[in-house]
């Protein structure tokens, strides 16, 4: 599956100049130049100016926060890119592939990167995505009434935000049993 959603990135990234006349790049640099800085904003803006469809608007307004941090001028910091520097530099593929398939999810996703880990919501966070050591990133989910099973471990002293983790070291972690408790904290939130 993860292997699934990757390569769907890379088609649709790959199609947007195509379908859209600018690349990823050019993209980026549109919606950091247009004043908005909340992703859902982003995406409005990239639709209804550009006429972008959902998933290419979302693709690039994600894209862009990814890389320059929450503010559009990019006066501030990336959270991203300081949380997977120096020796968490080698778990940056597994973050981009959970945000990957976050991205498939709905049009109702935020990734709100903060200090040390980043947010994802809907409603309410459903997990956060964490670098905790330099092998191994811990995704904590928001799952009332589960128990833990599996890789799906009670989240004890991880994060007080979140009821279960699972411990990533490695992209190929990133299963299809990964993803369907991901999917189910989402349709939960």
């Amino acid at each position: 599956m993860a292997d699934k959603v990757d390569e769907a990135t890379q088609n649709m990234i790959k199609n947007l100049e195509e379908k859209y006349g600018k690349s990823l790049d050019e993209w980026v640099k549109i919606v950091n130049a247009s004043g908005t800085e909340k992703v859902r904003e982003r995406i409005n803006f990239l639709k209804a100016g550009h006429g972008l469809t959902y998933g290419y608007a979302n693709l690039i307004a994600l894209t862009a926060k990814d890389r320059a941090g929450q503010a559009a001028s990019g006066g501030e910091k990336d959270l991203v890119a300081d949380q997977y520097a120096g020796d968490k530099a080698a778990l940056r593929p597994i973050y981009d592939m959970v945000i990957a398939a976050v991205n498939g999810f709905g049009s109702d996703v935020e990734v709100s990167p903060k200090r040390t880990y980043v947010s994802l919501r809907r409603n309410k966070q459903f997990a956060i995505v964490q670098p905790s050591t330099k092998t191994r990133v811990d995704v904590g989910f928001n799952l009332k009434g589960i128990e833990p099973q599996g890789n799906l471990e009670a989240a004890g002293s991880f994060n007080s935000m979140c009821t279960h983790r699972m411990r990533l070291e490695s992209n190929a972690d990133v299963t299809d049993e990964f993803i369907s408790w991901l999917k189910a904290a989402y349709d939960a939130a």
